[in-house]
Order: structure tokens, then C-alpha cells, then sequence
């Protein structure tokens, strides 16, 4: 493939950030609290030529550069800048209407967005543009669907239907590397968590592997390429995309975070709290709160690997003092939420866990990790009634979820319930019911890929499974479960405590 560089690193005064906050009467960012990036000055390099003019062209490569790194907000604001410069530029409202879309972060579109983004494509497919330039609005069309004044196909069978179209443009333009890129884009986001073969994530490795040794600092490349290699058995492999990344787009919060996705997978603590350090730093500099959450989460999860208390300690201070933070929105309400719990959990401190409070306004799937936290507290600290009232919450949205066909966190909820309940089980001495049922979670949640959200679960099943083992005098069974989840999850200091304990016990009885 042949690519005409065009390097975006962009050193921006006083004119451009009133340029950015300049934006047209009607625009929404889809998600404002998630990634509302303000512009960064080093993007890394993205050659994207359309048939606007040359004078629009580095300007669209700067939105598009900003896209990649998932600064949608910040994106919004290029694109629509690029449409105020050349009003007839299609791609401009095709950029404009991807930046309302988010293919590997719930909601995948808000409803303002949604709508604001249908508006711009209908702009966009008016305008036209060239043959390739309407395969791309074409395809996006396909994700957004219907029209306002009909009712939309269920979101998965459109986003299977753009990953199709993407396909098609992708193949009919194969020197072309954004039909590629964005091609890759569309199989993560129509990856299965179900799926333990990892198909679309070994579809989109095999597009952009070769593309990340030609173009090494195209940001998009790399980006996705750590989020296709975001499980247990593909994480060695993001290894190189994880180490230059963050030096492609070092002014994006999120490609400074992104490589810790795959040290997390692989136990590499200390690189993790490297980049999450220097992803929240940039993150709340730059007002994202959201950013800011996620590095703070992720950055308490490997503190605790560490043993390194204190630190996380000291990560819940900074978070107990953010006020009017907006729990509905899911990033949010999720970090907030599971920073406390694990704090308590990991430390085994089951007084300090029955009595977290709930975060007001948080989803269900959200509100249930402090319902969980506090059943399993409870259960661990001997009182089972007062488990069984949380667990009922619990249940309640797992019953939440089913109704909205959010089927995956009904199922994570279904998870934490069997997790409850076999606590519960062991403190009432029911213990063949107690393993059946930690079994049963451990089983469930290891066919089933997290969310990218999250490091992980705040206590891996499979951990459980061999802790209760352990508690239950069985260690030669405790030890299999551990190595079990250790072969899963890395160096977690759980596993690899009770795994350690497990053996001790095992050789005293020879």
C-alpha cells in the first residue's frame, strides 16, 4: 500500500481553541461525560484523502486522527469545523456522524445522538462526494438505519450490516488503509463476548498487523489492535501495539491508558500504573472525567495486585472528593462504583464491604457490584438474613436487565447472584450447595469476555471457587482452581496467595 503521510502533530494557540469551541447551534457530542476530550496536540499520522480541496484536507486528517483515539467529543467539534470551512464536503458530516458513534462503549449511541447523527448523514449522502467517499456514508448508514420516523432494526443487526458494508469497501479499495482501518473497527465492534475463539478478533488482527509494520504511527492501527488483543489468549500478542501507542497519541488521555488493557491482562502491574498515572493526569487536565474514572480504576485494581495499599488508599481520597458526579452515565457510574468495592473485597475487609454505600443514580448493572460487594460481606461475615436482602437486589436487576434484553450484564449480574448465594451457602454449612453454585458462577463467567470498561471482575470466580475450597478444608482442589485462574488472570495476588496457601496445606498432609 502506498500512503501519503500526513503528520498531525499540531501545536495549537488561542484562534484554533476558540475554533473548537465555536461549534454550529445544532451539534451534540453523543456522550459527553464519557469523552469529552478537548484537542490534543500530538495525534500520530493519518492520511486520509477526500475530494474537498486541498485546503480542508490536513484538517480532516486532524478529525479523523482525534476519532481514532476515541476523542469523539473533540472530533465532533473538527468536523464540524472542516463543514463550516467547505459546507459541500460530504466527508465532514460522515465525520461528524461517526463521532456520535461509539462501536466498543455502551451506549453505543445516545438518543441525541443518534438523531443529530442521522440528520448529518442525510446531509452527507445529499452532498455525495466520490465513489469511495459514498462507500463510507453508505456504510454508515446502514449502522444508523432507519429514519425518526421509523422503527430502528435491533442495534446488533445493524451493526453487523455496516461490518458487512465496511467489508465490501474494504475489499474494493485494498490499497486503501482507512477502508481497512475502520474496517477492523467494525469487526471488534461486532465481536461476540461469547465467543472464546475470538473469530473478529483474529479477523481484525490479521488486517491490521501487516498495516502496523508499514504504519507505525498511525494511531487507529495500533488503538485497535490493543483492543482486538484485550483477553487472555491474544494479550502477548499487543504487546507492540501496547509499548507505542501511547507514544503515537501521547495527548489523548485514552491512548495513554490503552496500553494497560494489555498489561492487565498479562499481570504487568507496574506498566500498568505507569500509563493509568499518566493517562489521568492528562485525562483531568483536560476536564474528561470519564478518562480520568477509568485510569482511576484500573490504576486502584493494580495497586492491590502490588500489595500497594496505601496507593490505592489514597486514589479513594481523590475519588471521595469529586462531587456531582453524573453516575447514570455508565464509564462513570461503573469506576465510582467498583473503586470502593475493590478496595474492600481484595482486602478481605467484609465489615468495611457490608456497609458501602450505593452510588444514587447508577444503572442496574452498575448499582449491583455494591449490592454484591455488600451480600458477600455479609454472607463472609456470618450474617446470611441480611446477604439474602441484598441478593434479592441483586436478582431485581438482574430481572432489570432481562426485560431491557441487555442480555450480557443480566447474565454478569446472574454471575454475582451464584457468587452471593454460595457464600451464603458456605455460611449456613450448606457446602455441597455452596461449591455447586461457585462452580456454577466460575463456569458462566469464564465463557464470557469482559467488557473493556473494566480490568476484570472485582474477584474472579474461578478465585472464589478456590478460596471457598480452601475455607472448606480441600486444597489439593483449591490448588486447580487457583492455577486455573491464574492461567486466566496473571499474577492476580489472590490467586496466586491462596494458590501459595493451598500447597502449604497440601505438603502438611503428606
Amino acid at each position: 500500500m502506498r500512503l501519503n503521510s500526513s503528520t498531525i502533530s499540531w501545536s495549537f494557540g488561542l484562534s484554533v481553541i476558540l475554533l473548537g469551541l465555536s461549534v454550529p447551534a445544532g451539534s451534540c457530542n453523543a456522550d459527553p461525560a464519557e469523552h469529552d476530550h478537548p484537542i490534543p496536540e500530538k495525534l500520530g499520522t493519518v492520511s486520509f484523502p477526500i475530494s474537498c480541496g486541498a485546503a480542508t484536507e490536513k484538517d480532516f486528517e486532524h478529525a479523523v486522527a482525534l476519532l481514532h483515539s476515541f476523542a469523539y467529543s473533540a472530533a465532533e467539534k473538527a468536523f464540524h469545523a472542516v463543514a463550516a470551512k467547505n459546507p459541500n464536503c460530504a466527508m465532514a458530516r460522515w465525520g461528524v456522524a461517526m463521532s456520535y458513534y461509539h462501536p466498543l462503549w455502551e451506549p453505543h449511541f445516545t438518543p441525541q445522538g443518534a438523531e443529530q447523527g442521522r440528520r448529518e448523514l442525510d446531509e452527507a449522502k445529499r452532498l455525495g462526494g466520490s465513489e469511495r467517499e459514498r462507500g463510507f456514508i453508505d456504510a454508515l448508514d446502514q449502522l444508523y438505519g432507519a429514519t425518526n420516523t421509523e422503527a430502528p432494526a435491533p442495534y446488533k443487526q445493524r451493526a453487523e450490516a455496516y461490518q458487512t458494508s465496511m467489508a465490501a469497501l474494504a475489499e474494493h479499495n485494498p490499497n486503501d488503509v482507512e477502508c481497512h482501518v475502520f474496517y477492523a473497527l467494525a469487526l471488534l465492534g461486532t465481536a461476540a463476548p461469547t465467543d472464546r475463539t475470538h473469530a473478529n478478533e483474529k479477523k481484525a488482527v490479521r488486517v491490521l498487523e501487516p498495516l502496523f509494520q508499514k504504519y507505525p504511527e498511525h494511531p487507529g492501527i495500533a488503538h485497535y489492535l490493543i483492543h482486538a488483543c484485550d483477553n487472555s489468549e491474544m494479550a502477548t500478542r499487543g504487546l507492540p501495539a501496547a509499548k507505542l501507542y501511547s507514544q503515537i497519541a501521547p495527548s489523548a488521555p485514552h491512548a495513554l491508558h490503552m496500553p494497560s488493557h494489555i498489561h492487565t491482562r498479562l499481570g504487568r502491574w507496574e506498566d500498568s500504573i505507569a500509563s493509568n498515572r499518566a493517562a489521568r493526569k492528562a485525562a483531568h487536565l483536560q476536564g474528561d472525567i470519564g478518562e480520568e474514572l477509568h485510569a482511576m480504576d484500573y490504576l486502584t485494581y493494580a495497586y492491590l495486585q502490588l500489595g500497594r495499599d496505601a496507593d490505592a488508599e489514597n486514589v479513594l481520597e481523590d475519588l471521595s472528593k469529586l462531587s456531582d458526579l453524573q453516575a447514570g452515565e455508565f464509564k462513570i457510574g461503573y469506576a465510582a462504583s467498583a473503586m470502593p468495592v475493590r478496595y474492600a473485597i481484595e482486602r478481605r475487609k467484609w465489615n468495611d464491604a457490608a456497609r458501602l454505600p450505593s452510588i444514587p443514580g447508577a444503572q442496574p448493572q452498575v448499582a449491583a457490584i455494591t449490592s454484591w460487594a455488600r451480600a458477600v460481606g455479609l454472607a463472609r461475615g456470618g450474617d446470611s438474613a441480611a446477604a439474602g436482602q441484598e441478593i434479592e437486589k441483586l436478582k431485581t436487576a438482574r430481572d432489570q436487565l432481562q426485560s431491557a434484553h441487555e442480555e450480557y450484564w443480566a447474565n454478569q449480574v446472574g454471575v454475582e447472584v451464584d457468587e452471593a448465594l454460595g457464600w451464603v451457602a458456605f455460611s449456613e454449612k450448606k457446602n455441597d450447595e455452596a461449591i455447586q453454585l461457585m462452580r456454577k458462577a466460575a463456569d458462566e463467567e469464564d465463557a464470557v469476555e469482559k467488557r473493556p470498561v473494566t480490568p476484570g471482575a472485582i474477584v474472579p470466580a474461578r478465585e472464589q471457587l478456590g478460596d471457598l475450597l480452601l475455607q472448606l478444608g480441600r486444597p489439593q482442589e483449591a490448588v486447580a482452581e487457583f492455577e486455573t485462574a491464574l492461567r486466566l488472570t496473571p499474577n492476580r495476588r489472590g490467586s496466586m496467595q491462596g494458590k501459595k496457601q493451598a500447597l502449604e496445606l497440601v505438603a502438611a498432609k503428606k
